[in-house]
């Protein structure tokens, strides 16, 4: 019988669709790396998050594989050319949950300037203050966005009401511009951009590009907003802009760490420094997940497999 493994957590209709293709279904949420690579010699099918790399000592492990499905965006763990050189399918689904990111990023970007969080917990500490959490409206503010992919146009969606304008920078996408979305480039949003917002995937071109030059180029304090990779932005360089004035704030939902029990002495104390900031909100790298987004994803990988859902 064929055999799929799934290592991590994956709305039921995945499994059930590929038990009515015929295949045996590992679920396995939980799985590691030296667990995955004693039982995959026989996988045909391999569904992944963003816990395994899919290396190459895994792939010449992997016999029998004909494809990859990764649930979610963002391809960074998995030697993509390596398998298709060997035949392997890598197919992913950031189609399923660009909503809730862009959603998501949205409700980081209004509690920060309404400062919703730093007020809740004034009031559980008896506390009503008024005029010292005087808010800042979105309506009419310019939104720089970078990386204009599926996660990066939701986001740009959504803002629609507000009648902010939007400056778009894709290296890789062009003649998208449509009224309230400008094309731009990143010289130009760290001239006029009042919000900030990351959506690239991982590479060794935007790895660290949020950096102490980039904070230095920016002219309007800006807040930062970051759901995509923790490895986009240098921490050090976040905390010093944040030190200095250069950003007006920072919700962050990825950080370059996200094992928190892995952390050296510096590493914590970044964490700890941010962690006590008024104007910093960090998620446990949730942006992705909704309910309807688990949905969502598992039905875009099965239609790309061309697996028809039950």
């Amino acid at each position: 019988m064929k055999k799929v493994i799934i290592t991590g957590r994956a709305h039921p209709v995945l499994k059930d669709a590929l038990v009515m293709q015929g295949y045996q279904v590992l679920d396995a949420p939980e799985i590691n790396v030296e667990e995955l690579s004693l039982m995959i010699a026989d996988a045909e099918g391999l569904v992944v998050t963003t816990r395994i790399p899919v290396n190459k000592q895994l792939l010449d492990k992997a016999l029998r594989l004909k494809w990859v499905g990764r649930l979610g965006s963002g391809m960074e763990l998995v030697d993509q050319p390596y398998a298709e050189s060997r035949g392997v399918n890598c197919v992913s689904s950031p189609e399923g949950n660009r909503n809730a990111v862009a959603e998501h990023n949205l409700g980081l970007l209004l509690n920060l300037l309404n400062r919703l969080s730093l007020a809740q917990e004034e009031v559980r500490k008896g506390l009503w203050k008024r005029v010292e959490n005087t808010g800042i409206e979105l309506t009419g503010k310019t939104v720089g966005i970078i990386g204009f992919g599926n996660t990066g146009s939701s986001f740009a969606r959504l803002l629609e009401p507000f009648q902010v304008t939007v400056l778009a920078c894709d290296r890789y996408k062009a003649d998208f511009a449509n009224g309230y979305i400008k094309e731009a480039n990143l010289e130009q949003i760290a001239r006029y951009a009042d919000i900030i917002s990351l959506h690239v995937p991982l590479t060794p071109e935007t790895t660290g590009m949020i950096n102490e030059a980039f904070f230095r180029n920016l002219k309007r304090k800006p807040v930062i907003l970051n759901t995509s990779r923790g490895k986009v932005i240098e921490i050090p360089a976040l905390i010093s802009a944040l030190k200095e004035n250069l950003i007006s704030g920072a919700g962050l939902d990825v950080l370059p760490n996200e094992q928190l029990s892995s952390y050296s002495k510096t590493e914590q104390e970044d964490l700890d420094w941010l962690l006590a900031r008024p104007d910093v909100i960090i998620t446990p790298h949730i942006a992705g997940y909704s309910f309807e987004a688990d949905y969502k994803m598992a039905a875009v990988l099965l239609g790309k497999l061309g697996i028809s859902i039950p």
